[in-house]
């Protein structure tokens, strides 16, 4: 029986969003696949996505960057988490590939942690990097191409394979960069049920907010009352507006909500994005110049979805409504029908199945 150990970064929960699918599919394809899942994201999130059984283990795999805010990068931070750990990369990366041996992996899948990938190679374990993005492009965007940015680029770079999920960042100096169509596991429309356990009244609107799993949340307490329109905003929020309604006393999958609201307002994101093209839900999004990934996300989204940008000053004070009209108002395209999942899927198991 083979053993898939899967590292999942908890920067956010794209990269859950990206990686639960095809653990789905690989466990309906090979039904004795042992899966271990490595990650720092909640094992309640990991559970509501990933339906395949698997075993867990908590894990600080990768640092992504530090965040000042669910939108800022604190820089300084960010740069003296790395350097402290690559203070000693070369025993980090032998303690990586000790654990992979007893845990007798027989391949390593990353979104998108480096390390993983440097252990899995250490010891002579097959390993595949899968993501829209990586950390060493990331990093050498906010910190510089230096040292540090070269040793990540050499675990990616060494990789079976990188996965590059669509959209995503180009990563054209990567030399075993496979390219992979959307990967979403789109969610049902159930908005009969919403529209009866809410008692909506006929054309009244329900809008999904969530910034992604990033800590931080928008003063939806501050905003003004929009005339037929409801806010889905989560518990922890702790909102106090007339209009909102928190999205876990639904119990129904973020998936499912999503695919029954009128609209997302979310900050530019790999799964918020493509699940919304997915579903057919137009979007509503924050400014985010400064993220690297941000470009390629939204010219996809412009060109597959529907979506409008709104400023951060909008959004803190609400001021929305004809941003919001705007795109109820415009046609909307034909769904994005999601075969990323399928690729990998099959790349995997011929991987798996040797």
């Amino acid at each position: 029986m083979p053993h898939l150990v899967v590292s999942i970064s908890g920067h956010g929960f794209g990269h859950v969003a990206q990686t639960a699918p095809i653990l789905d599919a690989l466990h309906v394809r090979m039904q004795r696949l042992h899966l271990t899942v490595r990650s720092a994201v909640p094992l309640a999130h990991l559970r509501s996505r990933i339906h395949a059984p698997f075993a867990h283990l908590p894990s600080e795999g990768d640092i992504g960057m530090m965040m000042s805010s669910a939108l800022d990068i604190h820089v300084g931070d960010s740069r003296a988490a790395y350097r402290a750990f690559h203070a000693d990369w070369d025993a980090r990366i032998a303690e990586e590939a000790r654990l992979l041996r007893d845990l007798g992996a027989d391949m390593v899948l990353s979104n998108v942690g480096y390390l993983p990938l440097a252990g899995a190679q250490r010891a002579a374990i097959a390993n595949a990097a899968l993501c829209s993005l990586n950390w060493a492009d990331i990093y050498r965007h906010y910190c510089g191409d230096d040292a540090i940015a070269a040793q990540m680029h050499t675990c990616y770079a060494s990789a079976d394979a990188f996965l590059r999920a669509t959209p995503g960042m180009a990563m054209s100096d990567l030399p075993n960069l496979v390219q992979v169509a959307p990967i979403a596991a789109a969610g049902n429309d159930r908005r009969d049920v919403l529209n009866r356990r809410l008692k909506l009244a006929p054309g009244e609107k329900l809008v999904l907010v969530s910034l992604g799993g990033i800590a931080g949340r928008l003063p939806i307490e501050r905003w003004p009352r929009i005339d037929g329109v409801r806010w889905l905003v989560q518990q922890n929020w702790k909102v106090e507006h007339p209009d909102a309604i928190v999205l876990e006393s639904m119990q129904m999958s973020f998936s499912d909500l999503l695919a029954s609201s009128d609209a997302l307002i979310c900050k530019p994101g790999y799964g918020s994005f493509v699940e919304a093209a997915c579903s057919g839900v137009p979007v509503l999004y924050v400014s985010r110049a400064d993220w690297p990934e941000s470009p390629a996300l939204i010219a996809w989204l412009r060109q597959h979805g529907l979506c409008r940008e709104a400023s951060r000053d909008d959004l803190e004070r609400g001021n929305i409504e004809d941003l919001l009209e705007g795109i109820w108002n415009a046609p909307r395209p034909e769904p994005v029908i999601p075969t990323g999942a399928e690729q990998v899927t099959n790349w995997l198991a011929g991987k798996l199945e040797l």
